[in-house]
Formats: structure tokens, C-alpha cells, sequence
């Protein structure tokens, strides 16, 4: 098990949250995904490290952008 935790900027409701949530947790080998609205803050949790790539391209898709990790 790996977590990944990143920072995603422009959220500003229940509806941003969901779709980060929605669009990271189809990147292949995610098995979930938190989103605190409060602090941008983004949790991964996979079966194996996923590139930071996928990540961001999924947080863009969404509409946001990821703009650190820890």
C-alpha cells in the first residue's frame, strides 16, 4: 500500500471536492482518495506508487491544479 499526499488549488465548495475525488480515483491503481476542502489538501492511497503525472493531469481534468506534494 502507498499514499501520496499532494496540495490542489482553486476548491472552493463540496462540488470541487468531488470532482477531484471523482477524477483521481480513476487513475489506474488508486484504491481511494481524500480531499479536505479546508487545506487543498489531496490523499492517494494505491496499491503501488502512481506517478505524480497521472495525478496531475487527473486534478486538471477536474478543473484544479495541483501545485505540490509532500
Amino acid at each position: 500500500m502507498s499514499t501520496a499526499t499532494y496540495t490542489v488549488k482553486g476548491m472552493t465548495c463540496g462540488h470541487c471536492v468531488s470532482s477531484v475525488k471523482e477524477e483521481v480515483g480513476e487513475v489506474a491503481g488508486v484504491t481511494s482518495v481524500e480531499v479536505d476542502l479546508a487545506s487543498g489538501l489531496l490523499t492517494v492511497n494505491s496499491d503501488s506508487p502512481v506517478d505524480q503525472g497521472a495525478i496531475s493531469a487527473a486534478v486538471e481534468e477536474a478543473g484544479y491544479e495541483l501545485v505540490a506534494n509532500s
